[in-house]
C-alpha cells in the first residue's frame, strides 16, 4: 500500500551504477548537501565533512583505490564522507581527542548525513551507489584527498541520472531484524530459509542463471576473510581510537 512519496521513494532504493551524461544542476546539488547538513548529530558536533571531486585525474585514482569501479568516474557527482575533528581541534586546540566514542560519533553522523542525501536524490529522479572500496586504501585516499590529521575518509557516494533500472535487492524480514523487549536469541530459521531462497531467485534472474547464491551463503564467503585489517592502525595514525 502506498502511504506517501517519501516511503514510497525509500522502499524503491536500488544501488544505481550506471548513469547518463546528464550533469547535476547547480541548485539541486546545492539542495542535497544542504539535506545531508540538515542530518541529526550527535551532541550537536558536526564531524563530518564532505568533500566534492569533479576532476576526472582524481576521479581516476579514487575509482582505482577502490578496486577499480568505474562509476566512480563516470557518474555526475562524486562525494567523499569523511570523519573530521581537524576543524574542532583548530577550534580548541587543546580539544580531548582519539577517544572511540568520537569516531563511533563521526561514523554514525556521516552516515545519516549521507543516507539524507541519497534518498533527497532520490525522490528527485537521480540514483546513487555508496562506494565503500574507498577503505581498500584509505593512506593512498587520504593522500589524493589532502586530508589532514584528525580526519579519515570513510565511504564515497556516487550521484546521477540513471541509464539502468535493476530489480530491488529483497531485505531481510522484519521477523529477523526486529526483536521485542529484547534479544531474540534464537535464529528464526523458517524465516530465513524463505529469505535465502528468495535472495536465491533474484540472483539467478538478475544474472540470467549465471549465479545462483543465498544470503547464508553470501555473509558465509564474506565472513571467511579479513576485513580490512589494516583499518585499525590507518585510524590510529590518523588521531582516531587510540583510547
Amino acid at each position: 500500500m502506498s502511504m506517501n512519496q517519501t516511503i514510497d521513494t525509500i522502499l524503491q532504493h536500488r544501488s544505481i551504477r550506471q548513469f547518463t551524461d546528464q550533469a547535476i544542476d547547480a541548485e539541486l546539488l546545492s539542495s542535497l548537501l544542504d539535506c545531508a547538513i540538515a542530518a541529526s548529530t550527535s551532541s550537536f558536533i558536526q564531524c563530518v565533512s564532505i568533500i566534492r571531486v569533479t576532476q576526472s585525474d582524481t576521479r581516476q585514482k579514487l575509482a582505482h583505490l577502490a578496486g577499480g569501479q568505474p562509476y566512480v568516474e563516470t557518474a555526475a557527482e562524486f562525494l567523499v564522507f569523511c570523519a573530521d575533528f581537524n576543524r574542532h581541534q583548530q577550534i580548541h586546540p587543546e580539544a580531548q581527542l582519539g577517544f572511540t566514542e568520537q569516531t563511533l560519533i563521526g561514523a554514525v553522523d556521516a552516515a545519516l548525513m549521507a543516507q539524507n542525501c541519497l534518498i533527497a536524490a532520490e525522490s528527485m529522479g537521480l540514483g546513487g551507489v555508496y562506494i565503500g572500496g574507498l577503505r581498500n586504501n584509505p593512506e593512498a585516499v587520504a593522500d589524493v584527498l589532502a586530508l589532514p590529521q584528525h580526519v579519515i575518509p570513510l565511504f564515497g557516494l556516487c550521484l546521477g541520472y540513471p541509464s539502468q533500472n535493476p530489480e530491488i535487492k529483497p531485505r531481510l524480514p522484519q521477523s529477523i531484524i526486529v526483536h521485542q523487549e529484547q534479544y531474540q536469541q534464537v535464529l528464526n530459521q523458517p524465516e530465513l530459509q524463505n529469505y535465502d531462497e528468495e535472495v536465491r531467485e533474484y540472483y539467478r534472474t538478475r544474472t540470467g542463471g549465471n549465479k545462483e547464491m543465498s544470503w547464508s551463503e553470501q555473509i558465509t564467503d564474506a565472513l571467511n576473510k579479513e576485513a580490512r585489517p589494516f583499518m585499525k592502525g590507518f585510524i590510529n595514525s590518523k588521531g582516531f581510537s587510540t583510547k
